[in-house]
């Protein structure tokens, strides 16, 4: 049983399903994969559902204890209801992390930390201490991803040194290493639903691309891109299915640099390759594709 929908638990989960085990997902939202774009999310959990993988969403742990042979959790509808108990030989806890700085001796030196233990810092990622810098896990209201991590660094680094450099934060990437893959970046289509934001989209499935099709990775797969309605800049970038996470750092670059869907569809694109339907799906932003 891994309680908790989030990536992780996924990505665990998705591991051991694969190894022949049978796994339960517990989530209290309605939904698995919080924050992911809703249609991504949807997609996500049925072919983790076709895979074997149960869930028990809106559900919400009320106890765990050890048994003769496992594990015995109690567990009801988050909006109340009858309570029922799982069985389980393992019982993985995924709901959230906390930073990593007890016992560092912070205090010690005067760096201010909050009350979940975070680190503010100022637009340098200085502490309120002098000299003393914090990037990483341990700045509060950012994403916790070693690769935001690292840019991080590097500008800290950069700003020692008497240079400059900055982390756009609408743009880092973010990857569920499930099977099959997920990777996102910039606004979901909720998001922009929410703000009121017109925009387009163009979807494009690997079950027309000619490289998914050679290699058998066809199945529910897509490649999502959302561009703002008046100046086709692109907003967001959403990807199901094979190799996800390498082919999202194209889009990344794209919405770094202000590109639009247009630029995009106008870039030629290797064929046979997976890459190919982003192209189709910039493509289909304006409902042009060509091997829909």
């Amino acid at each position: 049983v891994v309680i908790g929908g989030g990536y992780i638990g996924l990505e665990m989960g998705s591991v051991w399903g694969r190894l022949g085990a049978k796994v339960t997902v517990v989530e209290f939202l309605d939904r698995i994969t919080p924050g992911m774009d809703g249609e991504l999310s949807r997609h996500l959990q049925r072919a983790l559902t076709a895979q074997g993988m149960e869930f028990r969403l809106g559900t919400k742990v009320t106890g765990v204890k050890k048994a003769k042979s496992g594990v015995e959790l109690t567990v009801e509808p988050a909006k109340g209801g009858d309570a029922e108990t799982l069985k389980a030989n393992v019982v993985l806890v995924s709901i959230g992390r906390k930073p990593y700085t007890d016992g560092l001796g912070l205090a010690e030196v005067g760096v201010t930390m909050d009350d979940r233990g975070f680190i503010p810092v100022d637009e340098d990622y200085q502490t309120n201490v002098a000299g003393i810098f914090a990037i990483g896990d341990i700045l509060p209201d950012r994403p916790m991803l070693a690769h935001k991590a690292e840019e991080e660094g590097v500008v800290v680094a950069e700003k020692i040194a008497g240079h400059v450099g900055t982390v756009n934060y609408d743009a880092i990437p973010g990857v569920c290493y499930t099977w099959p893959e997920v990777a996102t970046v910039g606004q979901s289509e909720d998001d922009l639903k929410a703000a009121g934001t017109p925009y387009n989209k163009g979807r494009f499935a690997f079950a027309a691309n000619s490289r998914a099709r050679a290699s058998g990775d066809t199945e529910g797969g897509f490649v999502k891109l959302l561009a703002d309605k008046e100046t086709d800049r692109l907003l967001g970038a959403h990807i199901i299915g094979p190799d996800a996470g390498t082919m999202i750092a194209e889009l990344v670059l794209a919405l770094e640099m202000g590109a639009s869907s247009e630029d995009i569809a106008l870039t030629c694109h290797a064929h046979p390759t997976l890459n190919e339907a982003v192209k189709e799906a910039a493509l289909a932003v304006t409902g042009k594709t060509l091997n829909s």
